[in-house]
């Protein structure tokens, strides 16, 4: 059975939480055509410019 992957990326100086987002992208080889998942912890305020690339 799988186990579960938990992640302390909390910054315990400050009292807002959680500051960073797991974020997974398919991208699309150029060569084969083939999809793959490209996953990255990148902070909350940098998600949609993540994702506008």
């Amino acid at each position: 059975m799988a186990k579960k992957a938990v992640a302390g990326f909390r910054d315990k100086n400050t009292t807002t939480g959680r500051s960073h987002t797991k974020v997974i992208k398919m991208v699309k080889s150029p060569k084969t055509g083939a999809y793959s998942f490209k996953e990255e912890m990148i902070l909350n305020d940098q998600v949609k410019d993540y994702f506008s690339k």
